[in-house]
């Protein structure tokens, strides 16, 4: 019989309910195969691009291997110049991995600064919207053919032209989150302590877009490589420089897309999994920190 006066048995609670209900809670960027996956995949490009050009010689004059497949002598196989494929994809990482960051920066400053601009200042809101709508109706792959034509093709051209031409996305989801921020109670509270307009922007509205702006990062890097391959690809690229689009642009030259098909499968490949792991690691980090899809 149980005695009133005593207080009651709380009840039993397994250990497997325990553990479950903690990793839900602990549940983040690494709670599944993909976070770690598309991260190590980023490091891993990161490594080839900064010490690959170390170990590996620079891809250059003529070989006495002319379109071989691949081999234990070269990995990739070799071009129509008996070059090694391999080192090219090696030296084109650089490129292309530096291409991709940078201009990714650039049109994160250029995007960010807009789009809490647009989101704090009303009056500026119209004149922020209408820009970033112009800028998402431009096509831009004309567009960057055009400019780096003019300017002349290098890499410091591609950074620029990528950078500049790529921030239209990123203001408007700065813009959109940063108007929500922007109109909560500490934000209106700050204002009537005698905080201005830059120091909210940067002390308040600023923090609070950093998991967007470090989403936008990876996406717009992605996207980024994908230019810079394309643009090298039409002959935009800097002559002198190796990158993956180089590659595929002297595939496409020498008329052996068709038969060699190790030249433009490998740097595609490269392509593909560095664009897949930034898109996927974007995706996952956007994920962990959002409370309705934290805990799967």
């Amino acid at each position: 019989m149980t005695n009133p006066f005593l207080p009651a048995e709380e009840p039993s609670v397994s250990t497997a309910t325990v553990l479950a209900v903690d990793g839900r809670r602990r549940g983040g960027f690494f709670a599944k195969p993909s976070g770690y996956l598309s991260v190590a995949m980023l490091v891993v490009f990161l490594l080839v691009g900064v010490f690959g050009p170390l170990l590996v010689a620079k891809p250059e004059g003529l070989g006495t291997d002319l379109l071989q497949p691949p081999n234990a002598a070269h990995w990739f196989g070799t071009d129509d110049l008996g070059q090694d494929i391999f080192a090219q994809v090696v030296w084109g990482t650089r490129i292309s991995v530096t291409v991709g960051l940078m201009a990714s920066l650039i049109a994160i400053v250029i995007g960010s600064g807009i789009g809490l601009l647009g989101a704090y200042v009303r009056k500026a809101d119209p004149i922020v919207t209408t820009v970033i709508d112009v800028m998402l109706s431009l096509p831009l792959l004309p567009l960057m053919i055009l400019v780096t034509a003019l300017a002349g093709p290098s890499v410091t051209t591609l950074v620029v032209v990528i950078g500049v031409l790529s921030w239209a996305e990123v203001a408007r989801l700065i813009r959109s989150n940063g108007q929500v921020v922007a109109g909560m109670p500490y934000i209106d509270g700050s204002r009537v302590l005698g905080a201005g307009p830059i120091r909210i922007i940067l002390t308040e509205l600023l923090p609070a877009v950093v998991p967007l702006i470090v989403v936008s990062v990876l996406l717009t890097a992605a996207r980024a490589v994908i230019s810079e391959a394309g643009l090298s690809f039409l002959g935009m690229g800097d002559p002198t420089s190796w990158s993956w689009g180089r590659i595929l642009l002297n595939a496409q030259r020498s008329g052996v897309i068709a038969t060699a098909w190790w030249q433009t499968l490998f740097p595609c490949l490269a392509i593909f999994l560095l664009v897949l792991a930034a898109t996927i690691a974007g995706i996952r980090y956007n994920d962990s920190r959002d409370p309705r899809t934290k805990g799967n």
